[in-house]
C-alpha cells in the first residue's frame, strides 16, 4: 500500500484517502492554445519506469494538492511537497540523485 504525508497539514494517509490527479510539472495549455498543444496537455503524458512526479489530493484529510515524487516500479517515496511550486525543489533532487546516482532529472 502506498503511503503518503501530506505537506499540507502533515498526515500521512495511505492511498484509499487520496485522490491521484496525474503528471505533475506539466505545462498546462491555455485559453489560446491551438489543437495540437492542447491534445498535447490533455493525452501525451510521460509514462516512466523508476523516479515520476505526480499530483496528489487529500481527499479524505485538507483537501489540498501535492506533489509526490516516486519510484514506479518500488512504490519508494523520495519526497512530498506542496503543488504550488513549478519545478520539484532543490532538495527533492538532491534527495533523488542521492538514492539514484544514474538518475537525472528532464523538465517536461
Amino acid at each position: 500500500m502506498l503511503i503518503l504525508t501530506c505537506p499540507c497539514c502533515g498526515i500521512a494517509a495511505d492511498e484509499t484517502e487520496l485522490s491521484p490527479g496525474g503528471q505533475a510539472h506539466i505545462t498546462r495549455a491555455g485559453p489560446g492554445a491551438d489543437d495540437a498543444a492542447f491534445e498535447g496537455y490533455l493525452f501525451l503524458r510521460t509514462n516512466p519506469r523508476g523516479v515520476h512526479f505526480e499530483r496528489w489530493r487529500h481527499s479524505m484529510g485538507c483537501g489540498k494538492w501535492f506533489h509526490v515524487a516516486r519510484c514506479t516500479v518500488t512504490l519508494e517515496v523520495f519526497a512530498t511537497y506542496t503543488a504550488q511550486t513549478a519545478a520539484p525543489p532543490r532538495q527533492v533532487v538532491d534527495e533523488i540523485i542521492a538514492r539514484r546516482p544514474d538518475w537525472q532529472w528532464e523538465s517536461n
